[in-house]
């Protein structure tokens, strides 16, 4: 029978590790105002090329595909109009596919060569490396000394060669990375906060760490390399998710310097899905976490500036706030329960500076990101506690992605669906590629039942205070897990009644 006395000792161990969990988040949060501070304090430090080249270089565009059936041609038809001399640029398409999207690809370059452009196909008959060992492969028979890089889902904007080529004057530059702009962000909820999720990624971490000297990472496409740098960092490399968060680093542990240029935008899809959303996010922080395991090491080793290792290490263990996440989920209830105990004193001293600390650094860091960008950001800033909420209801998602990489547990790279749905009216439902939904979908529903009644004990006692988190935290959770289970047969529904009502009368 559990006395008294070891009911108090679980309830004070609990709350401990509720409360260290906490002000770990909190570090991480208060980091993002940082990065606002560092954007700002730089923000006018110029961002322009060492010089122009006299005769342009030969460039290759990578195209790496694998079941793109949907939005293959498209890409490949933008990146034929980029603005350069042919002679000049070769398109590479990297084909790994295993369905339709071969015979379309193929097709595809075949009208390109027979006008006169320099195009080739390649298809690999195994995924070995999946995107990595693609992109090496292609690398092998590229002719450019500069090979650009563009994901199924994007189009290329036309002037992007002459926009970043001209960087590459400066001997130390290795890359430059443009920013993602979004196609569909207005498409629904989910691709609303989607685009301010990364429009706080790109616009505030890699604007700040950019301009202040610090290392920051290629995101997979919509980017160009110097082959040479490449090549001398070590070449893709296939033992992590995220090759391209492995190559930048290894690259600029080399002393290769990066440009990122805010004011060029190539335009993609963000996923309409939300469990491909959610596969999208678990490849991306699992990736992240191997990445930290295999260059941490290195960095701390390395004869970087402290200032640039603390930022480096920060930047690839971040993806542990939702870990730290999870278990403030976990933990919030036997702390609900502690403040019947430890009265409305703790409440001040401690979880007011904590909660407010944390989720008002990370609003402004986004709210600071949309103004940035934006004409219009004061109509999207209503949509940062739906920022909040869904960031917390991923949270159980993106932490096995955490724990899974921390115990080194093998995984494929599972490539994000596209459908090429941009409009209202584009339908997705009924198309191929959709991720199967997991168990974890039903645990996710079930934390957000199990707020609603936290939030009602809550209330029922009298300790008003953290209900304002407990409804984000419910929300989160509902809405991650509801629409992983149920989206599918909604938008299903909903394609069913408006096709009834295009229906004429008679």
């Amino acid at each position: 029978m559990v006395t008294e006395i070891e009911t108090t000792w679980l309830q004070a161990g609990l709350l401990i590790m509720y409360s260290l969990a906490l002000g770990l988040l909190l570090l991480f949060s208060l980091h993002r105002h940082v990065l606002v501070r560092l954007y700002y304090k730089h923000k006018d430090t110029p961002r322009t090329p060492k010089g122009s080249f006299s005769s342009l270089p030969r460039v290759t565009i990578q195209l790496p595909v694998y079941n793109e059936y949907y939005v293959v041609e498209r890409l490949i038809r933008s990146v034929a109009q980029i603005d350069y001399p042919s002679e000049l640029l070769e398109i590479q398409v990297l084909d790994d596919s295993t369905d339709e999207t071969s015979n379309l690809a193929e097709r595809v370059v075949k009208e390109l060569q027979v006008d006169g452009q320099s195009a080739v196909y390649i298809h690999r008959d195994s995924r070995e490396g999946f995107k990595a060992g693609a992109l090496e492969n292609g690398l092998k028979m590229a002719i450019g000394e500069y090979v650009a890089v563009f994901d199924a889902d994007f189009l290329a904007p036309r002037e992007f060669l002459h926009e970043t080529i001209h960087y590459f004057t400066d001997e130390k530059v290795g890359m430059v990375q443009t920013r993602w702009g979004h196609l569909n962000r207005d498409y629904s909820l989910l691709t609303k906060v989607q685009s301010i999720f990364l429009d706080g990624h790109f616009v505030m971490e890699h604007g700040a760490r950019s301009r202040a000297g610090l290392f920051f990472n290629f995101n997979g496409t919509a980017g160009i390399w110097r082959k040479s740098c490449i090549e001398d960092a070590g070449g893709w490399q296939h033992d992590t998710l995220t090759e391209d968060l492995d190559l930048s680093y290894r690259a600029q542990m080399k002393g290769w310097d990066f440009a990122f240029l805010e004011d060029v935008v190539s335009p993609a899809e963000v996923p309409v899905e939300m469990n491909a959303w959610k596969s999208q996010q678990f490849r991306w922080s699992k990736g992240s976490v191997q990445t930290a395991r295999k260059l941490l090491g290195p960095v701390l080793r390395s004869s970087l500036t402290f200032r640039v290792k603390v930022e480096a290490v920060i930047a690839l263990t971040a993806n542990f706030s939702y870990l730290l996440m999870a278990m403030v989920a976990l933990l919030i209830f036997p702390a609900v329960l502690s403040r019947l105990d430890f009265g409305w004193y703790r409440i001040f001293v401690v979880d007011l500076p904590l909660f407010f600390a944390a989720t008002g650094a990370v609003s402004r860091f986004y709210i600071y990101s949309q103004r940035e960008v934006y004409s219009d950001w004061k109509t999207r800033i209503k949509y940062i506690p739906c920022v909040l909420a869904i960031g917390m209801g991923i949270s159980f998602n993106n932490a096995r992605a955490v724990i899974e990489a921390l115990v080194g547990h093998q995984s494929a790279f599972n490539r994000t669906p596209k459908y090429r749905v941009v409009n209202q009216e584009d339908k997705w439902s009924e198309k191929r590629y959709s991720v199967k939904k997991n168990v974890l979908s039903f645990l996710e529903v079930a934390i957000g039942l199990y707020f609603c009644w936290v939030i009602a004990y809550s209330i029922q006692n009298g300790v008003y205070f953290p209900v304002p988190f407990l409804i984000l935290f419910c929300s989160g959770f509902f809405y991650v897990g509801w629409m992983s289970l149920f989206q599918g047969q909604w938008e299903r529904l909903r394609v069913t009644s408006s096709k009834v009502e295009t229906v004429p009368a008679d």
